[in-house]
């Protein structure tokens, strides 16, 4: 499977979600996870960060970051991304059985990611031992037109069953997306 995303990395980042190369949309991406996230410099694992266009938005507002993802070439491209950034740092490994401290984050990111994995429940409760007292999971995800993904149902009876108390937020506002969608996207923090 790390090969399929090896050979998605090159154009990876020219999706608008992905990049955030639009000032539009990366100031809406920074907002979003502004709103939810505690102050900097609180500490955040993302989770099948991909080219670490969210890990970097994160260390340049202050956030710790280490960003996981199996895709050798994803990594590769957020480690240039990041350039010499402070508190950023990448690791070539699996999202669903991150090799990170237990109880040592404040917050566990993922995007669009839970939907892909074989065993949800089981990456959850890892996740979950990430986090420390009061830490969060802010999971972005979606169920799209294809029929792939979580609906928000089954993502926050997900969370339940991890002992979150999850809150969902849609979104449905195409500066996110770089243009109008037609599926369930949505932000789910627990």
């Amino acid at each position: 499977m790390s090969e399929l995303w090896d050979a998605e990395a090159a154009a990876f980042d020219d999706e608008p979600d992905h990049g955030l190369r639009d000032p539009a949309t990366r100031e809406a991406w920074r907002a979003l996870l502004r709103r939810h996230l505690p102050g900097p410099p609180a500490r955040i694992a993302d989770l099948g960060c991909g080219t670490g266009t969210l890990s970097v938005l994160l260390a340049d507002e202050g956030y710790a970051v280490d960003g996981v993802d199996f895709s050798s070439q994803m990594v590769a491209r957020a480690r240039a991304k990041a350039g010499d950034r402070d508190g950023l740092a990448f690791v070539v490994a699996d999202a669903a059985e991150p090799p990170l401290a237990e109880g040592g984050y404040d917050v566990v990111l993922s995007r669009h990611v839970l939907w892909a994995l074989s065993d949800q429940p089981a990456a959850l409760g890892g996740w979950v031992r990430l986090l420390g007292p009061g830490g969060l999971l802010l999971l972005v995800e979606g169920f799209w037109h294809t029929g792939a993904g979580l609906t928000a149902t089954r993502t926050t009876a997900l969370l339940r069953d991890a002992g979150r108390t999850p809150t969902t937020y849609r979104l449905d506002d195409p500066v996110y997306w770089g243009g109008p969608i037609r599926d369930e996207r949505y932000l789910v923090v627990a």
